[in-house]
C-alpha cells in the first residue's frame, strides 16, 4: 500500500506543473478565462495558436511521463518489482488528478488528456500504437479532439483488460484486477470532465479544430 500512496503523491506533484497555465501567465492572460475555461492544450492551441499548443502538449506529456519513469525504474523496483506496471499506473493517476485538481489554482486545470497521453506512451508500446491510431485517425476525420480522446480512453480500457488476461504484464489476477479498476477511475474521470463535450457530440454542436487557424470553423 505504501507504495501506491508513493507513486500518487509523486505523480501529484508533477501533474502539478500547469503547462497551459504558466504559458498564458507568460503572456499576460490566465488561460481558464479564455475560450472554453480549460488549462489544457485545446484551448491554448485555440487561443494562441499552433506553437503554443504544442508546447503545452509537450509539457503535459512528460510531466506524466516523468511520474510513469519514476514509478517504473526508481518506485517498484526497490518496493514491488512484480508490481511495476501497477506503479506505473497509479502514478499516471497522480500526474492526471494533479493536472486536473491542482490545489493551487483552486482545483481548476485541465482536462488530463494530454497527461494520459504521457501514460500511453510510457506503459506498454502497444498502448501507444493504439492511441496514435485511434486519436488521429479519429481527428483528421472528424476534426473533434474530444471525440479522439474519449474514444483512446475507451480503448485503452479494452486493451488494458484484454492484454492483462493474456499475461502481457506479468501479474496476478488481484493486481489485475486492481489495475483494471484504477483504469476505470480514469476514464469515468475523463468522461466526466468531458461531459459538456458530449452533450455538444450529441447534439452535433461541438467546435471542431483545425491546425490551420484560417481553416478553423464553427459549427
Amino acid at each position: 500500500m505504501l507504495g501506491r500512496i508513493i507513486c500518487l503523491a509523486a505523480g501529484y506533484v508533477c501533474g502539478l506543473f500547469q503547462t497551459a497555465y504558466i504559458y498564458g501567465k507568460s503572456k499576460g492572460i490566465d488561460i481558464r478565462e479564455k475560450g472554453s475555461g480549460n488549462a489544457g492544450t485545446t484551448n491554448t492551441l485555440r487561443t494562441f495558436g499552433v506553437k503554443a499548443g504544442v508546447l503545452v502538449l509537450f509539457g503535459d506529456i512528460m510531466k506524466c511521463a516523468a511520474a510513469c519513469l519514476l514509478a517504473r525504474f526508481v518506485i517498484a523496483p526497490r518496493m514491488a518489482p512484480d508490481l511495476n506496471y501497477l506503479f506505473v499506473l497509479y502514478a499516471a493517476a497522480g500526474a492526471i488528478l494533479g493536472h486536473n485538481f491542482p490545489f493551487y489554482m483552486n482545483f481548476r486545470g485541465g482536462k488530463g488528456i494530454a497527461a494520459t497521453a504521457g501514460l500511453i506512451i510510457c506503459f506498454h508500446w502497444s498502448f501507444f500504437i493504439m492511441g496514435v491510431i485511434v486519436f488521429f485517425g479519429t481527428f483528421f476525420t472528424t476534426h473533434y479532439v474530444s471525440l479522439g480522446s474519449l474514444l483512446v480512453y475507451a480503448g485503452f480500457m479494452i486493451q488494458i483488460i484484454v492484454e492483462g488476461q493474456m499475461g502481457v504484464f506479468g501479474m496476478s489476477q488481484a493486481a489485475l484486477n486492481e489495475m483494471y479498476v484504477v483504469s476505470a477511475v480514469l476514464a469515468v474521470m475523463a468522461y466526466y470532465k468531458h461531459r459538456e463535450n458530449i452533450k455538444r457530440l450529441i447534439k452535433g454542436e461541438e467546435r471542431k479544430t483545425y491546425l490551420k487557424k484560417k481553416e478553423e470553423k464553427q459549427p
